[in-house]
């Protein structure tokens, strides 16, 4: 019987699929999607390929947990943001800045690897629900603003936040020109009530 590093079986096990992924978000980090591999995950743990095999199935499934795993922390933070601030601009504003901040971030680099992929329909599904949760607190903003259909600006002004993440990801010369401008055009874009042009 292999020897374990923990106190049951199972913790081991969480111990281990934890360990392969933060392996895979360093190779991802550094070599990009052609460098994410189950044999180069393994490498880097000291596991051979076929024992990756027992937590991932693909490439695919790599990146798909790593997303599960990383969603759920922007999701928290996104919604601790939309909580900050007495009014509808000041929440808004506090949204689209952690939003953006995530160009920065190395969990970036799984939305750029995943755009790569032919994933299938239900890891695709599974990752748009989790999308979801992180414009959810953009749209509760906008239902408690009084907005007629929130679900549909929140995914407009999440539009406008996916435009300036790819700017920013890209190096702009001035990255606080980048971030001024999308936050403007989001708080106008998203403020109830702008009367219509004639």
């Amino acid at each position: 019987m292999p020897r374990i590093s923990a106190a049951t079986v199972a913790d081991h096990r969480a111990d281990r699929h934890a360990a392969l992924l933060a392996a895979a978000m360093e190779i991802l980090a550094a070599e990009g999607a052609a460098g994410l591999t189950p044999a180069a995950v393994g490498a880097r743990v000291g596991l051979a390929r076929s024992s990756v095999y027992r937590y991932f199935s693909s490439t695919a499934d790599i990146l798909a947990q790593l997303v599960e795993d990383a969603i759920p922390r922007w999701a928290g933070r996104l919604a601790s943001a939309a909580a900050t601030g007495d009014d509808l601009e000041a929440r808004v504003r506090a949204y689209g800045t952690v939003t953006l901040s995530f160009a920065a971030h190395p969990d970036y680099a799984l939305l750029r690897a995943l755009s790569a992929l032919d994933l299938p329909p239900d890891c695709r599904d599974r990752l748009d629900q989790l999308h979801e949760t992180m414009i959810g607190p953009l749209r509760d903003i906008l239902a408690e603003a009084g907005h007629d259909d929130p679900g549909l600006v929140a995914h407009l002004g999440w539009n406008v936040l996916g435009e300036g993440l790819r700017r920013l990801a890209a190096g702009p010369a001035d990255p606080a020109a980048v971030t001024r401008t999308v936050l403007e055009v989001l708080v106008r874009g998203m403020s109830p009530g702008r009367p219509s042009s004639p």
